[in-house]
């Protein structure tokens, strides 16, 4: 089992961050290789399942991708049991200038048999599609133009202070 870790800091709150990532919908804005999301279907509370295509080392792979947890707006996991066994625990915690997001991967190769030289080229690629994908989440959730799917931000209130009586 190969295993990743990444973290970033995107400066908006968790709450968006998790309500962008929970649909899947949204990664294909910010994840490369990820080439077709289908058959959502979104869960009360966060998470969602759904079928996906992925392409690696020129290859397309198909999965179904199902959360089997969520916190919002903290933590959650995905499990995929075909195309590419893996788990993904995305962990977001506020911190003062925005959220940490924390993404655990745990995966398969799928390809056996592919000699070392080849294993070692897919490890490389896949820590740099994560990085990728993660300096994307932070570029899109960032920039004024959101998604149409990431969750309305109320404006401020344009409410003036209350005014004090005079002694």
């Amino acid at each position: 089992m190969e295993r990743i870790e990444k973290k970033i800091l995107v400066e908006v709150e968790a709450a968006r961050v998790f309500d962008y990532l929970h649909d899947p919908r949204n990664l294909l804005e910010i994840w490369p290789s990820l080439v077709e999301v289908t058959n959502v279907q979104l869960k009360e509370g966060g998470g969602a399942d759904w079928d996906w295509t992925y392409k690696m080392a020129g290859l397309r792979f198909h999965g179904r991708s199902e959360t089997v947890e969520a916190v919002r707006p903290r933590r959650f996991v995905t499990k995929n049991e075909k195309g590419i066994p893996s788990t993904f625990t995305w962990t977001l915690e506020q911190r003062d200038a925005g959220t940490e997001v924390v993404l655990k991967i745990q995966y398969e190769l799928p390809l056996p048999l592919l000699g070392h030289v080849a294993e070692l080229f897919l490890r490389h690629s896949n820590e740099r599609e994560a990085e990728t994908l993660l300096e994307n989440l932070k570029e899109r959730l960032e920039s004024a133009g959101a998604s149409p799917r990431a969750p309305e931000m109320a404006p401020p209130s344009r409410q003036p202070p209350p005014t004090l009586p005079h002694a």
